[in-house]
C-alpha cells in the first residue's frame, strides 16, 4: 500500500508556472505508476498525465500537452508536474494517483490510490 501527499499548490497569475509534487510513503515506490488528475469545480475529476514506473514513458491529456512535464525521483520517492504557461481553465484541485504494476488509466474510477489533493488556482 502507499500514501500520497501533494504539496506545491498556491495561486498564480495567468502565464506563470508552478510545481506540483506527490511524496509517497511505503515501499517499492519504483513499481507504482504514476499519474496527476484534476476536478475543477462543478466538474467531474479529469486525467492530466502519467508516467511508468521507470520514468521512461509518458502521456498526457490534449488539453495540457506542450505546456505540463510528469517527472519523477525513484530515489525520493516523489512525481512532479511542472505546469507552465497555465490558463484560468487549470484552476482545479489536483491529485496524484498510483497504481502497483499497472498503467494509470484515464477514467478516475479505476485508480487504486490518491492523494487528498493541492488547490491551483489561476487568476487572470
Amino acid at each position: 500500500q502507499v500514501q500520497l501527499v501533494e504539496s506545491g499548490g498556491g495561486l498564480v497569475q495567468v502565464g506563470g508556472s508552478l510545481r506540483l509534487s506527490c511524496a509517497a510513503s511505503g515501499r517499492a515506490f519504483s513499481s507504482y505508476y504514476m499519474g496527476w488528475f484534476r476536478q475543477a469545480p462543478g466538474k467531474e475529476r479529469e486525467f492530466v498525465a502519467r508516467i511508468n514506473s521507470s520514468g521512461a514513458g509518458t502521456y498526457y491529456a490534449n488539453s495540457v500537452k506542450g505546456r505540463f512535464t510528469i517527472s519523477r525521483d525513484n530515489a525520493k520517492n516523489t512525481v512532479y508536474l511542472q505546469m507552465n504557461t497555465l490558463k484560468p481553465d487549470d484552476t482545479a484541485v489536483y491529485y496524484c494517483a498510483a497504481q502497483m504494476g499497472i498503467i494509470i488509466p484515464t477514467r478516475p474510477n479505476a485508480i487504486n490510490y490518491w492523494g487528498k489533493g493541492t488547490l491551483v488556482t489561476v487568476s487572470s
